[in-house]
């Protein structure tokens, strides 16, 4: 769900080559092209964002309507908002999709900059405004956190260290900077290239069966074994939208559909029983999850791409700021207006509230310290690769010095040792 928003060159014709790579260092397009912004991209954005915020009101067992769990509050509601834990499907996908956008034609750096400038001004807001609502407003939520771990939480890497999150919704973020990674170790050895690309996308998510078996943390956290599929599946339409149709790239994605809808299909029914209390066969996943490729395959590979409607813009951008607000800042405002107000005007001033302070955050944090961070963290992270040219020279030319002036070894036996040795 961090992902930027849907604006990408026009797609170029079907070609099966793999002479041009992706990656800015290496070759430019010959020449600039006319952007094409997916509108209708980003209101799907913000739907699978409601769709994951009824789950957590609605349906996800929690008594802060009064009675327990949310289900009970909403019978009939939560039979169809069991579902909007799939919203996160959605972004996945999407996020395959729309970070290969991002490092198309772009230097590392840029990529670097793009990624924190969009990630973390936000982020930094949500951690800080949560915690202040769990360790000072209402403690009762935050009984299991320390200041550290809310300390540790504003590197978005928390779960790498072991550390619970602020707010439970922040796990997602953690999957995507897994996968931000990859997509940056590909840009910098230079393999974002059509076929390399597809290549990776039908390797990686078959690797990550064999996660479970890798004795590394490390590796196994690195290859995102539970979500793969879906972030591969997303980089497989990227390279059809981006350079047509090809018989191999399609069987690519079907694999990755097929992987994605047999995993969310054994989490999926698991989280609607645990989590909710409704027994969902797997197999409605497998439906979902199929509609989720099919929905998106239809929105940028057909001449719906083009469609374009005033507020869709704005709805992708609310869209971040919206889910990292929403969970415990909603059950808080649920929780004191429960009892006072009939539910569905509790519900509606939720949603106004937290729809109201995304906006806040998107137009004074991300439009401002978002913007100049991403610039900065770009120009600070080409200095730095700038400098290694010039230290790689000093060091180059220190070592031919030091070679010309130092005198050759005698090599002499050892007496004691048996070796030889320079004198």
């Amino acid at each position: 769900m961090a992902e930027t928003t849907a604006t990408t060159p026009r797609p170029a014709p079907a070609a099966t080559g793999d002479a041009r790579p992706l990656s800015a260092t290496t070759a430019q397009p010959s020449a600039p092209q006319r952007a094409t912004r997916l509108a209708l991209l980003d209101g799907l954005r913000l739907l699978a964002a409601v769709g994951v915020i009824l789950y957590h009101y609605t349906a996800w067992h929690h008594g802060n309507w009064g009675i327990e769990p949310a289900k009970a509050a909403w019978p009939y509601l939560s039979r169809v908002t069991v579902f909007g834990n799939m919203g996160v499907q959605l972004f996945f996908v999407i996020s395959g999709f729309v970070i290969l956008l991002s490092a198309y034609g772009k230097r590392p750096a840029q990529f670097i900059g793009s990624r924190i400038g969009r990630l973390f001004p936000a982020y930094w807001v949500a951690v800080l405004a949560t915690g202040v609502l769990i360790f000072f407003i209402w403690p009762t939520m935050g009984q299991r956190l320390s200041f550290s771990d809310w300390a540790v939480n504003l590197t978005m890497m928390q779960a790498g260290f072991g550390i619970p999150h602020v707010d439970g919704v922040y796990w997602t973020l953690w999957a995507e900077m897994r996968f931000y990674g990859l997509v940056l170790v590909l840009m910098m050895l230079g393999w974002v290239t059509r076929r390399r690309l597809l290549a990776f996308a039908a390797i990686w998510p078959l690797v990550g069966f064999l996660a479970p078996m890798i004795p590394s943390n490390f590796i196994r956290q690195a290859l995102v074994p539970e979500h793969a599929a879906l972030f591969a599946g997303g980089m497989c339409l990227f390279l059809i939208y981006r350079f047509g149709h090809t018989p191999t790239r399609w069987a690519v994605l079907g694999l990755n559909v097929v992987q994605a809808a047999w995993l969310t299909g054994r989490t999926g029914s698991a989280e609607a029983m645990d989590l909710v209390g409704y027994a969902v066969p797997e197999q409605t996943y497998w439906l979902i999850v199929a509609g989720v490729f099919a929905v998106i395959a239809v929105l940028v590979l057909t001449p719906l791409r083009r469609v374009n409607m005033p507020g869709l813009a704005l709805a992708g951008a609310l869209t971040y700021p919206i889910y990292l607000l929403h969970e415990i800042w909603g059950w808080w405002i649920i929780h004191q207006l429960s009892g006072h107000l009939p539910r569905p005007v509790i519900l509606a001033i939720t949603l106004a509230v937290v729809g109201i302070a995304a906006y806040l955050v998107y137009r004074w944090v991300e439009q401002t310290v978002g913007r100049r961070l991403g610039k900065g963290v770009t120009a600070l992270v080409d200095a730095v690769v700038a400098l290694r040219g010039p230290a790689r020279d000093f060091a180059d030319r220190m070592q031919k010095s030091g070679s010309r002036r130092r005198p050759a070894a005698r090599v002499v036996p050892h007496n004691t040792g048996g070796i030889t040795r320079g004198l």
